[in-house]
């Protein structure tokens, strides 16, 4: 029942691990055979009833759902300490991500494998995307954890509820709000001339609930290109940011909620051309800017529930070269989206609903409109599937089908629960506005000027197995996906954008494991094998075949101290024009309560002072201590 609020491909695995894989793999299945073989009655009683709901839009208990999602709170994005969100993202299962040079540089999340710009991104409810942008995804190097309390990530292709663009989702919403008025400020300083100061206001009266963040992000940053050699230079990167949200029960059913977010960037970078001579320079700017508004009207009742809403997002990005407009982009999007659901059905529940988008980008635009149901059984304590499909009209491309099955089987174990899970789902990409426009423009030619883009279609597959027993969770999960056509820029002539005949895939094996060790420690883990082909039978670029993480978390003095360890791996990655080498880095946080309103903190970033190149010619930091403060009060 909804719950109303707000086995191997047949085409067989590579295992090329290397040495060091092998051993972080053995010790993770150590570790979890070891917690397995313990009496169960070590084990803390009772299931996990997370409630999750970026899966079918509605919220739904974790033990229920037969994809895979993996979840942070706000505690564990505070331990992480990282600044920017993809650095926290990247420590979960099956998530990839690459920077063309730290902070505020270009940078990509790739959820199992897929495309950065597959990877779609919700805020408050609000559809994160860039429309100034060439695939019009989201803009991951503008995005700072300040105020974030929730991540929700969606794994594999989502076409359903979601429609276009959704090969992967990430579900992001800001801090809970409690009764009351509550305030926290923060500062923090450190290597790099870095510094972030931040503020957050969050309270409830009567029917009223609001939640606002600002933040005010500098750094003189570090080279990010070897090439910039004759007088090189740090490349800095500025941020400011505001984020608010407004809620109102107009009664016990209806309620009326405003989302509003606002991102001023501005970034250093090197390696782009003087448009009088085609040098390569090293002077080179970027101004970005990002506004959005969501407003939305909800009914929740006994049986059903209902969601409307509208979003408007405008964004800007100019870059400079020597101080001149080199290129820029604007783009605007509009999106009307109905969600509604039924319960109290005869052994089932529904949800269904409907979205309008249009995108215009640089002055072209295009609509998309699709429709959606999905079933979900209500019959059963342990077993549950969820059947649904998908209709949208493009107006380039006309009609496409996206459907999802998904089924979890749950077995009683005493003091735990197993689950046996799978989950088969589409999608779909229609080229953008941009990369039409560019192959039609002065600007291309053959072959890419010789290509009528068509639309990627995406379909993936996945298997797996959990144990979960209070805080113990241990995840075991197959998963085997297919690009059609999928589309890329020609770097090697230059020409446009090109498209890959045939199928490109992306299949794997996902290992999780949340141990805790006592009332203090804890230890996180997660391991992705990811062989990734083209047609040609190339591996995929930036796509390592190995990741691996690794969180050790202890708490002492009555919760007061917290110290954290942070360990992140990838193995056989490539790139263009050739390997990356294997690298590893290490992260240490702490922080101490000084009292109920007072808390210090710091972190140590890449404590081993690792080398090492995410993108071919793009340098990343070195070794970085930061520290901080932190001052909460309220009622």
């Amino acid at each position: 029942m909804l719950i109303h609020s707000s086995i191997l491909s047949d085409k067989g695995l590579k295992t090329p691990f290397t040495c060091s894989t092998k051993f972080f793999l053995a010790t993770a299945v150590t570790i979890s055979t070891a917690l397995l073989a313990q009496p169960l009655s070590a084990q803390e009683n009772g299931d996990v009833e997370e409630i999750i709901v970026t899966s079918s839009r509605v919220p739904i208990p974790l033990r229920q759902i037969g994809t895979s999602v993996s979840v942070l709170d706000e505690l564990e994005i505070e331990a992480r300490g990282n600044l920017q969100l993809s650095d926290v993202l990247r420590q979960m299962p099956a998530v990839g991500s690459t920077s063309n040079g730290g902070i505020g540089k270009n940078t990509t999340v790739r959820i199992r494998g897929e495309e950065g710009f597959r990877t779609l991104t919700y805020i408050d409810g609000m559809r994160l995307q860039d429309p100034s942008a060439i695939q019009i995804g989201t803009d991951f190097s503008q995005l700072l954890t300040d105020g974030i309390g929730r991540i929700e990530i969606l794994r594999g292709p989502q076409g359903l509820a979601y429609g276009a663009d959704a090969g992967g989702v990430i579900n992001i919403n800001t801090r809970g709000i409690d009764d009351g008025l509550s305030v926290s400020l923060d500062g923090q300083t450190g290597r790099f001339g870095t510094s972030q100061l931040s503020g957050n206001v969050a309270g409830r009266s009567g029917a009223v609930d609001y939640f606002l963040s600002v933040t005010d992000y500098e750094t003189d940053g570090f080279n990010t290109r070897d090439i910039d050699n004759v007088s090189p230079d740090d490349d800095g990167y500025e941020n400011t940011s505001f984020h608010g949200r407004v809620g109102f029960d107009l009664t016990d059913e209806w309620r009326i909620d405003l989302v509003h977010r606002d991102v001023d960037g501005a970034n250093e970078f090197d390696g782009c051309f003087d448009s009088a001579t085609f040098n390569t320079v090293h002077d080179c700017t970027n101004d970005y800017d990002l506004s959005a508004t969501k407003v939305g009207l909800e009914y929740n009742g006994e049986s059903f529930t209902h969601l409307l809403s509208y979003t408007t997002t405008e964004s800007d990005r100019q870059n400079f070269t020597l101080g001149l407009p080199a290129f820029g982009g604007n783009g605007e999007q509009e999106r009307i989206e109905y969600i509604g659901s039924a319960t109290n059905l005869p052994g089932f529940d529904l949800v269904f609903g409907a979205d309008q988008q249009e995108d215009v980008n640089n002055g072209r635009g295009r609509d998309n409109t699709g429709v959606f149901l999905e079933y979900l059984s209500d019959f059963s304590d342990n077993l549950f599937f969820t059947a649904g499909v998908r209709h949208d009209d493009n107006d380039d491309f006309g009609t496409n089908t996206s459907y999802r099955l998904s089924g979890a089987y749950l077995i009683d174990m005493g003091s735990g629960t197993l689950k046996f899970k799978t989950a088969l789902g589409t999608g779909f990409r229609a080229p953008s506005p941009f990369e039409i426009e560019y192959n039609r423009g002065s600007s291309a030619f053959p072959p890419a000027s010789l290509v009528s883009l068509q639309q990627e279609e995406s379909e993936g597959w996945e298997a797996g197995i959990e144990y979960f027993s209070g805080d113990l969770r241990l995840e075991a999960v197959y998963f085997d996906q297919d690009v059609e056509n999928a589309i890329f820029f020609d770097l090697a002539a230059f020409s446009g954008y090109l498209q890959d005949v045939g199928t490109s895939t992306s299949q794997g094996i996902e290992l999780t494991a949340e141990i805790p060790v006592n009332d203090s420690f804890r230890v996180t883990s997660n391991y992705t094998y990811n062989d990734t082909e083209r047609p040609n039978g190339d591996q995929r670029l930036r796509r390592p075949e190995n990741l691996f993480n690794l969180g050790l978390s202890y708490t002492g003095m009555n919760g007061r101290l917290n110290v954290n360890g942070f360990y992140r791996y990838q193995a056989d990655s490539i790139d263009s024009p050739g390997p990356l080498d294997d690298f590893g880095v290490f992260d240490l946080t702490a922080s101490f309560e000084i009292n109920d309103s007072f808390r210090i903190y710091g972190r140590l970033e890449n404590a081993f002072d690792e080398e090492y190149e995410e993108v071919i010619a793009y340098n990343s930091a070195e070794r970085a201590a930061y520290v901080g403060v932190n001052f909460r009060f309220g009622e």
